[in-house]
């Protein structure tokens, strides 16, 4: 019998590409002697390095060096090499659509109705205008249920080298943290992509801490006013601003809990098995109920229900959840660092 050789196509964010995790390991225990390839981008991809699920990695960087008719027909024919008979779209993107059938990947499914699609005669899953609302992981778990797949388990899922684990615990131990006490995660930073608190209720936050916990703050890459704003705390606790994503993966896997907006590095704590504690926005497109941690202890904080119908500017993007206060965050956090 022909082995059955599967694509699928993931090339954004952070968060996104963890949540497709659990889509991977489901079309390989459903076809375990299938060959799996996934394309992501240069950044986020290096999440899904040591999964024991996928047989390829490919990237591609429309802006760099995959960039213009060159970069593109070099990806066809390195899909047209691999023989994919199926590829996957979780995400609606024309070029990945123009490129899998270009490839002569026979089989081809993605998301929604755009007019590429249907140019190139790709399958598509609706999701319904989101009803009812399920998570973000299940509605990708769609396109195996498509092919085939049955494995409903939407858990997600990272792996770390032992050498990386080693590396991440050195780390902690050489700026000063010891790894007999607890290590709270601070992630401050959400690039305005979702209704966050200011960076200075995170410094009210670490303020309100620092003098009990350890902490390890992680400002984001490349972000002078943040990396100032929190510079006070360098001298007891961690200030990161690291750009190598699997050391933050590493160093977020040995935290005893992550603080933080709905973010990528939410995912990554969650896929690591490290409780979070999480500020979410009730509307449906923000919701937790969409956008949750899976497979962790996972607890979270909203606005009540009256400041978002009454006070609430309306734009997910400048909403700075006012309505939550800074000790309600430390008591939560108090509570779960006592049960853990």
């Amino acid at each position: 019998m022909r082995q059955r050789r599967i694509l699928i196509i993931r090339p954004d964010r952070i968060g996104d590409v963890v949540l497709t995790t659990p889509l991977i390991r489901a079309v390989k225990r459903s076809f375990p002697g299938a060959f799996i390839g996934v394309m992501v981008n240069s950044v986020s991809g290096v999440l899904l390095r040591h999964d024991p699920h996928i047989d390829l990695l490919i990237t591609d960087d429309p802006s760099g060096k995959d960039s213009g008719r060159a970069g593109f027909w070099r990806q066809v024919a390195t899909l047209r090499r691999h023989r994919f008979d199926t590829g996957l779209m979780p995400l609606p993107r024309e070029r990945h659509a123009w490129m899998m059938f270009l490839a002569g990947i026979k089989r081809r499914i993605g998301v929604g109705g755009k007019i590429y699609q249907w140019l190139t005669a790709t399958r598509t899953v609706s999701r319904n205008k989101y009803i009812p609302l399920r998570h973000e992981a299940d509605y990708v778990m769609d396109l195996g249920r498509r092919i085939g797949v049955t494995d409903d388990d939407i858990t997600t899922e990272l792996y770390l080298t032992e050498q990386e684990k080693q590396s991440a615990r050195a780390f902690f131990t050489d700026h000063g943290l010891s790894l007999d006490r607890p290590i709270i995660g601070i992630n401050p930073s959400s690039n305005k992509s979702v209704p966050n608190w200011t960076p200075e209720r995170y410094v009210e936050l670490c303020t309100r801490l620092e003098a009990t916990r350890q902490l390890f703050i992680n400002v984001g890459i490349n972000d002078p006013v943040m990396e100032r704003l929190f510079d006070r705390f360098r001298e007891r606790h961690i200030v990161y601003s690291g750009t190598d994503l699997r050391e933050l993966m590493a160093l977020t896997g040995m935290l005893s809990l992550l603080v933080s907006s709905s973010t990528g590095t939410q995912h990554i704590a969650a896929a690591l098995k490290v409780p979070t504690l999480t500020l979410f926005c009730p509307l449906p497109a923000c919701s937790h109920r969409l956008w949750g941690s899976l497979g962790n202890r996972a607890e979270v904080i909203e606005p009540e229900q009256g400041y978002c119908q009454g006070r609430c500017p309306g734009d997910p993007k400048v909403c700075t959840f006012d309505e939550i206060s800074i000790q309600t965050v430390v008591d939560r956090i108090i509570q779960m660092s006592a049960s853990s």
